[in-house]
């Protein structure tokens, strides 16, 4: 047996002793200490809007990564706490009015699932086109979007140390069962992996698979190493924790056992990779951030960042300089930079594409090849992942230049394609073809693809 992985005589650390989880969700918001000095009205505000989007703080993120006393503005506040702003002001004013007079609980909720109606809890074609079907029947708990990869959502991970405000995947954690994806059944996963070949990487994600006790995660991972799964080559882990509790791989009482679980899955030949979110540099400035990575770099696994571009919070390119900057130095390898998806509080942290674009210019001539490795600025629409490569002049007419990362068909991957320029765009859905065009390369089939998936649908619904 591997080991205990042990603290270097270099980095000690009054953290490396374990440290109790405490968490407020939004019925605790009056309880959080931090929050007494500000005014009641701002308090209340927060109150009404996480009745409709989540909220979950714990000790670790109030007491190092928000600077108190530059509240409001403070990005990792913004990040972290409800603003008034994050709803329509119809609909604040009316939950809000609700909330003032104690109305009846069945008229909050109606009106609360109203609102969370209106934000589109899943886009990207998450519920209709990314749940695989199999054995005529829908793998909940898995999404399979792209022909290498499939996303699997174990059940006991699907929440968050803390929440982030912008979170597309908010509608995991608002208590609607319809809204959620999650799987209890590892078995499920790898029945299905082991009758579909060409995957080659799993990833999963959540919430955040790094909630789970290490026992609860051991069947998942262990699993990938049977016979007949050869073929799964890579292990990616989606986690917040590095930055909202980075105490899960140094001092939590299982820590050594992940830590041991993930080098085996190195050692028998797997690629483990753990895709990090980070959305400000301020998340990686502490002591025990700076030791949960150099620990989970010594099981042989890479971490790699991603994040999206949000106004309020990180739309600066010196912001993402100085963030890339310092992952190199820690050794994670920058990734991606997102375009805020098109769900939740879309309005409040939406960047236009043309600005995300030079802002990932401006910030990538601020660094060295080494943290050139990011793609972006990349949405994650469901033809698949477009990235803006870039704005010019083709014939006199200017265009933002487009690619696809990944696609639902792999033969998009690669393929420049152009869009009219359009300062007010935010999303895909916004653009429109250049250069005479009538349609982007890709739409005929793609609307053949959603056209065929909805006759599966229906078949099934009848077999029901």
């Amino acid at each position: 047996m591997t080991q205990p992985i042990k603290m270097t005589d270099s980095q000690p650390l009054a953290e490396n002793h374990p440290r109790p989880f405490k968490v407020y969700a939004a019925r605790h918001l009056e309880r959080i200490p931090q929050l007494q000095a500000l005014p009641a009205d701002m308090r209340f505000d927060m109150q009404v809007i996480a009745s409709v989007l989540p909220f979950r703080v714990n000790d670790y993120v109030l007491e190092n990564l928000i600077d108190w006393g530059n509240v409001p503005a403070d990005p990792m506040f913004r990040l972290l706490f409800p603003q008034r702003e994050m709803l329509a002001e119809e609909d604040f004013t009316q939950l809000a009015d609700l909330l003032r007079r104690d109305a009846p609980a069945a008229e909050k909720e109606q009106l609360i699932h109203a609102i969370r109606q209106k934000l589109n809890p899943h886009p990207a074609g998450q519920m209709e086109m990314n749940v695989p079907i199999f054995r005529r029947q829908r793998v909940h708990g898995l999404q399979h979007k792209y022909r290498e990869t499939v996303l699997f959502f174990p059940s006991q991970g699907q929440v968050c140390h803390s929440y982030c405000t912008f979170c597309f995947r908010w509608p995991q954690f608002v208590g609607d069962k319809d809204l959620r994806f999650a799987s209890k059944e590892a078995d499920d996963l790898i029945t299905y992996l082991q009758h579909h070949p060409q995957i080659s990487d799993v990833l999963f994600t959540g919430g955040d698979p790094m909630v789970m006790k290490t026992a609860n995660f051991e069947p998942y991972l262990k699993g990938l190493l049977k016979p007949g799964l050869e073929h799964v080559q890579s292990v990616r882990i989606g986690t917040k924790s590095l930055s909202f509790w980075p105490h899960r791989f140094v001092s939590d009482p299982d820590a050594d056992d992940l830590l041991r679980l993930l080098e085996k899955l190195v050692k028998a030949g797997k690629h483990v990779a753990i895709m990090a979110h980070y959305n400000h540099w301020r998340e990686l400035d502490t002591p025990i951030a700076h030791e949960a990575i150099r620990r989970l770099r010594s099981t042989g696994a890479i971490i790699r960042s991603q994040g999206p571009v949000l106004n309020h919070i990180n739309n600066d390119a010196g912001v993402w300089a100085k963030m890339w900057k310092e992952q190199v130095r820690l050794g994670i390898v920058p990734y991606y930079m997102f375009v805020e998806r098109d769900t939740g509080a879309r309005h409040y942290f939406e960047v236009p594409l043309a600005q995300a674009w030079n802002i990932y210019r401006d910030a990538m001539q601020q660094v060295s090849g080494l943290a050139r490795t990011v793609r972006g600025p990349s949405m994650s629409a469901s033809p698949g992942k477009v990235e803006v490569q870039g704005v010019t002049k083709i014939q006199g007419e200017k265009v933002f230049v487009l690619r696809f990362i990944q696609g639902r068909n792999p033969e998009w991957v690669q393929k420049p394609f152009f869009a009219k320029y359009d300062e007010q765009a935010t999303w895909l859905n916004h653009l429109q073809p250049a250069l005479g065009k009538s349609s982007f390369f890709y739409e005929p089939e793609y609307q053949d693809m959603i056209a065929h998936r909805h006759e599966i649908l229906n078949e099934l619904e009848g077999e029901c």
